[in-house]
């Protein structure tokens, strides 16, 4: 009998040892799982869509976004932006690009913004079959009213340049959702 149980012995301890190993890779893998819950839980996506149709007149507009919530002052994040405009026998336009934008609530109601946006415009003259290709930058400093997920405010583009620009003036109006 003393023989049995010195071969259990040894048994029980292996048997024991993967028990808990397997417990501490579980919780690890827990921890884990929970930390990318965490990080998720504080991401907002939002974004716009637009669709502008007239008279020989069109404009299509995509600008998803997304923001890392770091507190409840401080976000940042990143957005894609793809644009078409055509007006018929005058001019069509193409622009896309990217953006990085940065939120502080210094007030629950109050978000402050900067925006640094780089688009790449590629426009074609019908009349005149002229092409302009360029680059436009953009840095925008906002200020707006929020209401939970809602923002609305003004931004001004303070490298606005009046003879190559896509926007028709550096003072902008915003709505800003996200979920």
């Amino acid at each position: 009998m003393n023989y049995l149980i010195k071969c259990n012995t040894p048994l029980y301890s292996v048997v024991l040892l993967f028990l808990i190993a397997g417990t501490t890779v579980f919780s690890q893998n827990n921890d884990a799982f929970q930390s990318k819950n965490q990080f998720w839980d504080k991401v907002q996506f939002g974004g716009g869509l637009g669709l502008g149709i007239g008279n020989g007149f069109t404009n299509i507009a995509v600008a998803p976004s997304a923001i890392y919530n770091f507190n409840q002052y401080v976000a940042a994040g990143v957005g894609l932006q793809y644009s078409y405009l055509k007006q018929k026998n005058l001019f069509s336009s193409q622009m896309y690009g990217a953006s990085i934008i940065g939120l502080v609530n210094p007030l629950p109601e109050v978000q402050l913004s900067v925006e640094l946006e780089e688009l790449r415009v590629n426009v074609s003259y019908e009349n005149i079959n002229v092409e302009d290709d360029f680059w436009n930058t953009g840095l925008f400093l906002g200020a707006g009213y929020r209401a939970q997920n809602i923002t609305i405010g003004a931004r001004y583009n303070v490298l606005f340049n009046k003879d190559k620009n896509v926007y028709g003036d550096a003072f902008m109006p915003f709505v800003r959702v996200y979920f």
